[in-house]
């Protein structure tokens, strides 16, 4: 019965983790969309913004003795906090050169990219099912951005950049967290600051840094406030990803994010009367369907697996 108990709280963690990040994921974007829109406050400044504050709430958890910090060697972590600000730069970009259907499609592409990395340079094999899953996903996202898909070269640069970049930030994030054994906190608190300081170099190249527009700029209390709400946000949001994928995959972690994409497209149309025409709502259940496959042969791969040690002598 223990074992058995062991893992219905196991997998009652990981729903908790699961579902703190659907509801901080789709915050953050509306949220952010409405700083950009009313306030606009500059993307990389805003990340840096981020960063910070997921530092300092991480430097106030473990002054409350939440989690331990762990000494670890900056040399271990720079190409981690750099795939970090690349990840999240790029993506931004992306974003802001692309239409939405393009940005979600290229986003679509990271799941694969994911289990080529893993295959080729982990050695972490994928069964037939869990690969066949990835059809119907990527055939939902087309089918949900079709309308929207408008290539323009530097947009589809900053896409495949994006890709790529956060593809081997997922898959790094893992196996540091394995490989250094820490938890995603200890992790996280280290990255954190790192990634702040690349980013605050980077920051005066691309973005006015005082005046009108800078990040020190005359902003508003509002603005301010909403900026600083981001950032709590965003904590959640970065605390949350380190764990998914420290206590499952970041290939689990990307069909999560394929079921949010979903759920964001069906609360628009049912909070805000966005329009969701025939093909977006066939979409969305072939990539629902896609991911329910991948979930249900996951788990029974894990089933196996675990009864294959449990009748080892």
């Amino acid at each position: 019965m223990a074992p058995l108990a062991d893992r219905v709280r196991g997998n009652g963690r990981i729903a908790a983790g699961l579902l703190l990040n659907l509801l901080v994921s789709i915050c953050i974007v509306f949220l952010n969309k409405w700083i950009y829109v009313h306030h606009g406050f500059p993307n990389m400044s805003l990340t840096l913004v981020h960063f910070v504050v997921t530092w300092l709430g991480l430097y106030v958890c473990q002054k409350l003795d939440i989690f331990a910090p762990k000494s670890l060697p900056p040399s271990k972590l720079l190409l981690l906090a750099l795939s970090f600000c690349g990840f999240v730069v790029f993506t931004n970009l992306s974003l802001q050169n692309n239409t939405i259907g393009t940005y979600q499609l290229a986003k679509a592409m990271t799941t694969p990219v994911i289990i080529v990395i893993q295959t080729l340079f982990y050695k972490k094999t994928f069964s037939v099912k869990i690969q066949l899953t990835l059809i119907p996903i990527t055939l939902g996202v087309i089918l949900n951005s079709y309308y929207d898909v408008k290539f323009n070269f530097l947009g589809m640069v900053f896409a495949a950049l994006g890709v790529l970049v956060t593809s081997l930030y997922q898959v790094w994030v893992g196996a540091k967290q394995h490989e250094l054994q820490v938890n995603s906190m200890q992790l996280l608190y280290y990255q954190a600051p790192m990634s702040s300081a690349v980013l605050l170099v980077a920051v005066p190249f691309f973005e006015p840094v005082f005046g009108e527009g800078g990040i020190f700029g005359p902003w508003s209390l509002s603005a301010l406030l909403m900026v600083l709400l981001s950032g709590v946000i965003a904590f959640m949001v970065n605390l949350s990803i380190y764990w998914i994928i420290g206590n499952t995959s970041p290939v689990t972690y990307n069909m999560f994010g394929h079921f949010k994409f979903c759920i964001t497209l069906f609360g628009g149309y049912v909070l805000f009367k966005d329009p969701l025409s025939v093909n977006q709502g066939l979409g969305m259940l072939c990539t629902l369907f896609g991911i329910l496959a991948y979930t249900h042969f996951k788990l029974s791969e894990q089933e196996g697996s675990k009864s294959k040690l449990v009748q080892r002598p």
